[in-house]
């Protein structure tokens, strides 16, 4: 059972992501504390603060996500292509090792 601040904590992590880049699903787990919440972080995605840069979050191999609550894998597509981000035929990001976010330990302290 997550605690009752995870949501909270997916949200800032995920308002931080730069432009540019991106994060995984477990990511961003790991980064609140609950290295095995991928499928949970998926969840608050789907149903989360419109506002936030969801499109910069993507599974471990780099791939979108199908479910993506703005339009599916070309919506997320065109987002992320938007953030300047490169994705390929078969909705990967392009560069992936290269464009996933790690936030520094003082950072996420400060972000959480």
């Amino acid at each position: 059972m997550l605690d009752n601040g995870f949501r909270e904590k997916v949200c800032m992590i995920v308002a931080q992501i730069p432009e540019g880049r991106v994060m995984t699903y477990g990511d961003v787990a790991a980064f609140c504390g609950s290295p095995f919440a991928a499928r949970q972080v998926g969840q608050i995605a789907h149903f989360g603060p419109s506002e936030l840069p969801w499109q910069r979050i993507v599974n471990r191999n780099g791939g979108l996500a199908s479910a993506y609550s703005f339009g599916g894998l070309e919506g997320q597509k065109a987002a992320l292509e938007a953030d300047g981000i490169e994705v390929d035929n078969n909705f990967r990001v392009i560069g992936f090792k290269v464009k996933r976010w790690h936030p520094t330990e003082q950072q996420t302290s400060l972000l959480l």
